[in-house]
């Protein structure tokens, strides 16, 4: 049995062991970091691996054109590099991305005409811009507020955020219960980041009781 070459790419030097085919190529399946939905399949060499670790948008050879592409250029429509793996054969790759705004050049959010919709997916995002909301230290987000009175406050917040749910749940309207509801899981993700905590820590728990 031959060793599996399968492996994150964690530099732009990082490609020896890829197996790049006649022409220098290496096709690269771009999926969204956050839902999961595969965007489009493109083809990369090692110049547009390269730069796509450089400026952090992906980047890819056009075979049509014969020269590097950065995804957007011309439309704005960038996919934001997160992560790279090679497959166990290490002749293609998975690209994880962040797509800012339709991926396909017909204006759908994918190139097999798939919406890129995940509800659920939103608390990733969600967790991230409470990331960087501290990191800017910008003393006028509620979120940063949040963050510099420490976690016990954040935590006796949650608490009356899980009341107000109850509540809602026992005898308020959907929409109110919803409202609260958001709140709350907003809260818990709050406390989470003052904790150092990461949602997937959290949801790895639940999928361990699972059983997955």
């Amino acid at each position: 049995m031959s060793e599996s070459k399968a492996r994150l790419i964690d530099s732009a030097s990082d490609v020896s062991g890829l197996s790049f085919d006649a022409a220098g190529l290496i096709p690269a399946v771009i999926q969204d970091a956050e839902t999961h939905r595969v965007l489009m399949l493109g083809y990369m060499n090692a110049e547009s691996v390269g730069k796509t670790f450089e400026s952090g948008n992906v980047t890819f050879f056009s075979r049509s054109r014969q020269s590097i592409w950065e995804k957007g250029e011309t439309s704005g429509n960038t996919l934001r590099f997160r992560e790279m793996r090679v497959d166990c054969d290490g002749d293609a790759l998975l690209v994880k991305a962040s797509p800012v705004g339709p991926t396909c050049h017909t204006g759908e959010d994918t190139c097999w005409e798939e919406p890129n919709v995940d509800s659920a997916a939103f608390l990733n995002t969600l967790e991230r811009v409470i990331a960087e909301r501290e990191q800017s230290g910008d003393d006028s987000s509620y979120t940063v507020k949040l963050l510099n009175r420490g976690s016990m406050k954040i935590a006796q917040k949650v608490g009356e955020e899980g009341v107000e749910t109850a509540l809602e749940g026992a005898a308020g309207t959907e929409d109110k219960l919803a409202e609260e509801a958001a709140d709350l899981m907003y809260h818990v993700l709050v406390l989470l980041r003052s904790r150092g905590i990461s949602l997937k820590h959290v949801t790895d728990v639940l999928r361990d009781r699972h059983g997955d």
